[in-house]
């Protein structure tokens, strides 16, 4: 088993522990905002479970039908996670604003405080263990299901506040009514649930569009084929995009016109080889051409001869 999908097994099982424990707690106590955590914890859960069907889809190989694999799975599976935590947090607005309106005073509280400390623990030590392994594979669908469950950290903290401030207020100002924290409790939750949604959707949806890969990549990929000077003559046409955790790159190098089959052979392989090294799960296509005479305008701004020699060429 691979370690991508142990992980997700894991963040299903913790998922599920916690829903069924918020959803008790929060029932029993009569608290919105541990409710609100249930269900953030409920979409997490059904995050979880998109995630693992994504990983073990994006991980098989290419076929007759999916020629540049499967990649994309991953990117579809962080779209429906994005779009499901925007639902959540519109529902838990909902609920904290008519509790808000409605305040009911809250029993119990320390139970509610003492599930949300477990969550945060919890979900601590599995989010961590989601972005390393994300991290190292590139998987975009793993670093998605971590950041539900660091977003969790957060708001189950929150919560976890919210609710100490009212059994701190029963001991210390028996008389005042502090029930409203716990749906401003809520609300701060479901704000914070959705700027998570924001900066995943917007990632997930990036490389669904096939948007060209980050700025920082392609500059290094531009710098790895300059150093190849005086073999590559320049380059143009640069295409990338990124499926799941693969990346595609694709360009055109010039070379002398003298350049003998093998040797232009040999550095298609060098080129591509040391692109590998960088980003070892990626498809490498070099298209090579001969620098003849008079220089094309779409050369001219990555050409690496000489100043005279341009100067010719024009």
């Amino acid at each position: 088993m691979s370690q991508k999908i142990a992980v997700a097994k894991l963040s299903v099982l913790s998922n599920s522990v916690l829903v069924a424990a918020k959803l008790v707690i929060g029932v029993l106590i009569g608290s919105v905002s541990v409710i609100s955590e249930a269900i953030h914890s409920g979409v997490d859960l059904l995050a979880a479970l998109i995630a693992f069907f994504a990983i073990k889809t994006s991980d098989a190989p290419a076929d007759e039908k999916h020629s540049f694999g499967h990649g994309k799975f991953e990117n579809l599976s962080g779209t429906i996670e994005a779009f499901l935590i925007f639902v959540a947090a519109a529902w838990i607005l909902y609920e904290a604003i008519n509790r808000l309106i409605k305040q009911a005073p809250l029993e119990q509280v320390g139970w509610g405080v003492i599930v949300m400390l477990v969550s945060s623990v919890v979900n601590i030590i599995v989010s961590e263990m989601l972005f390393r392994v994300g991290n190292r594979t590139d998987s975009i669908a793993l670093k998605a299901d971590a950041w539900h469950l660091r977003t969790d950290v957060y708001t189950s903290a929150g919560v976890m506040a919210g609710l100490g401030l009212i059994w701190l207020g029963k001991l210390i100002i028996p008389d005042v009514n502090l029930s409203w924290i716990d749906p401003v409790a809520a609300i701060a939750v479901a704000l914070m649930i959705i700027h998570a949604a924001y900066v995943l959707s917007k990632q997930a949806v990036a490389d669904l569009v096939d948007t060209s890969l980050p700025g920082d990549e392609e500059n290094w990929i531009k710098e790895k084929i300059r150093s190849m000077y005086p073999a590559v003559y320049g380059f143009h046409n640069l295409r990338t995009r990124k499926s799941g955790s693969k990346r595609f790159i694709e360009f055109h190098i010039k070379v002398d016109p003298q350049m003998s089959v093998r040797d232009s052979h040999n550095l298609n392989d060098a080129l591509v080889r040391e692109i590998k090294t960088t980003f070892p799960d990626s498809k490498v296509m070099v298209h090579i051409e001969p620098c003849d005479n008079p220089c094309e305008p779409k050369c001219r701004e990555n050409c690496l001869k000489p100043t005279a020699d341009k100067a010719a060429a024009q």
